[in-house]
């Protein structure tokens, strides 16, 4: 998925796998990306590292404590072992089990901005019978899903656009 959403403030966060070049160490780059990236309201995140590759995740703090503050969100979250619902200590927990857990957990979808009824209904039916297929499996509303799916899709064909043409990543985030 793209990170375009993230990036134009639509969106909590997103993931990308990174391949760090063996000249330049991986925590420099982030710390350098970080520096530009908290100016607007973003934070890059390395949140699981396999040798060169890293899984990051860019967040906005601001969007992730609305979500950890929701009471149905925070009510699930803490069935899945979630004690601390600081952005910091969610985190935290969310590595630990991105560690253990030989596919994404879950609840990782919170953290990107999925419906909590879309999470749960994909645990229930075990990733089957949705609404609706897209940037993530819909099974509560499929006309909002698909607004959301058009909104996020036609948001990264703009930022690709905007990149091809020269933008920068400063450029391109939206300050929140």
């Amino acid at each position: 998925m793209s990170i375009a959403p993230a990036l134009a403030s639509l969106k909590v966060g997103s993931l990308f796998s990174f391949l760090s070049p063996v000249d330049q160490d991986l925590h420099d780059q982030v710390l350098e990306a970080n520096l530009m990236l908290e100016k607007k309201g973003l934070t890059l995140l390395v949140i699981k590292s396999m040798g060169e590759r890293a899984l990051c995740y860019l967040y906005r703090a601001s969007q992730l404590e609305a979500v950890l503050a929701d009471e149905d969100n925070a009510a699930f979250l803490r069935e899945n072992g979630y004690d601390d619902l600081s952005v910091s200590g969610a985190l935290n927990t969310l590595r630990a089990h991105l560690e253990i857990c030989p596919c994404f957990p879950h609840e990782i979808g919170l953290f990107l901005g999925y419906p909590l009824g879309d999470v749960i209904g994909f645990i229930r039916n075990k990733g089957k019978n949705c609404l609706l297929c897209g940037m993530w499996k819909s099974y509560t509303d499929k006309v909002a899903a698909q607004k959301l799916f058009d909104k996020f899709g036609k948001c990264t064909e703009v930022y690709k656009r905007m990149h091809a043409l020269g933008r920068t990543l400063h450029q391109l985030t939206v300050s929140a």
